[in-house]
C-alpha cells in the first residue's frame, strides 16, 4: 500500500496512503455529508474538476455495482477518506471499493483525518488541492502545493464539455427493482416525450422519468433550439452538471428560447440555476457549497420539509429574481434558494437531487409537478405551438 498526500491551495498537508488510481488528481476540495451512496457520489458528473471528502469514517462496505452508476463519462477527479473497507459484504457487490475506484481512474486516499479537513473547508471555504501517491518527501509536499496553487477557480470554467454525451440517444432503462418487483407501482400513461439536455446527467434522471412512461431522448447539451424542437418533445429537462453556470451563455439563450416558446421546462440543478439566468436572475459562488444526503428542504406553499440530497457550489440569487420568477423551496440551512416557478410560463426548478439514488427520496414528487405542467398544457407541446417551424438547419 503506497503512501500519499493532499495538498490544499493554502499550504495545507494531509497524509495518508492511496487506496485508488495511482498518480495525480487535482481540482476543488468539496466535503459531502452523506452516509450512504459514495458510488453514485463518485460517478455523478456534477463532481468533474472536484476532489470529493466523504465525511462518513468508513466508506466500502458494500462494494459497488454497474447498476447504480450515474454516468460512464469521467466524474470525481478524486476522493478523500477517512477508512476504506478493504473487504464487501453485500450480494449485490462486484466490485471491492479499490477495484472500483481503480477501474474508474479515480485517485484516492485514506487514512486522512477528514473531520480536521471538513472543519477546515467549512471555516475557510471550498479550495483547490492536489492529491499525488507516491513517497511523501518535502520535494513532493512542494510540489502539490504549488500545482494546487496553479489551478484555476471554479468561477468561470464551463466543464460541461467534458461529460456530456456526444449525439442524441433514446433512453429506456427503469430504475432497479427485484426480479419479483420488475413493475413499479406508479407508472403513468400517455408517453410524453421528453427531451433532456444532458449537462453532465445523472442516469437515475433519467431512470425516473422512464418509470414514470415518459419517452426519453437525452440530446447533447449543445443542442440548438431548433434541433431541439425539431424532435418535437411534450417538455424540456434541463440536467445537472459541473462548472459554473454564468460561464454558459449559449446554454442560457437555448433555455431562454424554450421558455418563449412555452414548452414545459423543468431544470435541476445547474438546470435549475441556467433556468434563474435564463428568466433574469444571476448566480453566485458559494462559500463551500451544499453537498450531502441530509439537507432540509421547505417547500414553502405546504410548509412541509423536505430531506434531501445536494451537490452544488453555485446558487441563484433571490435579490435578482425578477417579477416572472416565485421562490417555491428554502434552504433551512443557510435559507439559500432551493426552488424556483414561473409565473407566466409553465417552467419549475430545484436545486436539490429529486432523483436522489440512493435516497432521501422526498423531492422526487417533483418529477410528478413536471409532469402535471404537461398535462395542463394539452397535447403535445412543440406541435401545438409551432406548426411547420419546428425544422432543423
Amino acid at each position: 500500500m503506497s503512501t500519499a498526500l493532499l495538498a490544499l491551495a493554502d499550504g495545507s498537508i494531509f497524509e495518508g496512503h492511496s487506496v485508488g488510481h495511482e498518480g495525480q488528481a487535482t481540482g476543488e476540495t468539496v466535503f459531502n455529508t452523506a452516509l450512504t451512496g459514495y458510488q453514485e457520489i463518485l460517478t455523478d458528473p456534477s463532481y468533474r474538476g472536484q476532489l470529493v471528502v466523504l465525511t462518513m469514517p468508513h466508506v466500502g462496505n458494500v462494494g459497488a455495482n454497474r447498476s447504480d452508476a450515474e454516468s460512464s463519462v469521467p466524474a470525481a477527479a478524486g476522493v478523500i477518506l477517512r477508512e476504506a473497507s478493504r473487504f464487501a459484504s453485500s450480494w449485490r457487490a462486484e466490485l471491492s471499493l479499490e477495484s472500483f475506484l481503480r477501474s474508474r481512474g479515480i485517485v484516492a486516499i485514506a487514512g486522512v483525518d477528514t473531520r480536521r479537513l471538513t472543519r477546515h473547508l467549512r471555516d475557510h471555504g471550498a479550495q483547490n488541492g492536489c492529491i499525488l501517491t507516491g513517497p511523501v518527501t518535502e520535494r513532493q509536499r512542494d510540489l502539490a502545493v504549488s500545482t494546487a496553487r496553479a489551478l484555476p477557480s471554479m468561477v468561470g470554467q464551463d466543464l460541461t464539455p467534458d461529460v456530456y454525451r456526444p449525439s442524441p440517444a433514446s433512453w429506456t432503462q427503469g430504475i432497479w427493482h427485484p426480479a419479483e418487483k420488475p413493475v413499479p407501482p406508479h407508472r403513468r400513461l400517455g408517453h410524453p416525450h421528453i427531451v433532456v439536455y444532458d449537462f453532465g446527467v445523472k442516469q437515475n434522471i433519467l431512470r425516473l422519468l422512464v418509470d414514470r412512461g415518459c419517452r426519453v431522448t437525452v440530446v447533447p447539451a449543445t443542442t440548438r433550439l431548433e434541433q431541439g424542437l425539431a424532435l418535437r418533445p411534450d417538455g424540456v429537462l434541463f440536467s445537472n452538471g459541473p462548472g459554473d453556470p454564468q460561464a454558459m451563455e449559449p446554454a442560457v439563450r437555448t433555455a431562454r428560447g424554450w421558455l418563449e416558446r412555452r414548452v414545459p421546462f423543468f431544470g435541476i440543478c445547474l438546470g435549475h440555476q441556467l433556468l434563474g439566468l435564463a428568466s433574469g436572475g444571476r448566480t453566485v459562488k458559494m462559500k463551500f457549497g451544499h453537498h450531502g444526503a441530509n439537507h432540509p428542504v421547505i417547500e414553502l406553499a405546504t410548509g412541509r420539509v423536505w430531506i434531501t440530497s445536494q451537490n452544488h457550489g453555485f446558487t441563484v440569487d433571490e435579490a435578482s429574481l425578477p417579477k416572472t420568477l416565485r421562490v417555491t423551496h428554502r434552504s433551512l440551512f443557510d435559507a439559500s434558494l432551493q426552488g424556483l416557478a414561473r409565473t407566466d410560463v409553465p417552467a419549475l426548478g430545484f436545486q436539490g437531487h429529486p432523483e436522489a439514488s440512493p435516497g432521501p427520496h422526498d423531492a422526487a414528487s417533483l418529477f410528478d409537478q413536471f409532469l402535471d405542467l404537461l398535462a395542463e398544457s394539452g397535447g403535445t407541446a412543440v406541435s401545438r405551438r409551432e406548426g411547420t417551424h419546428a425544422q432543423t438547419d
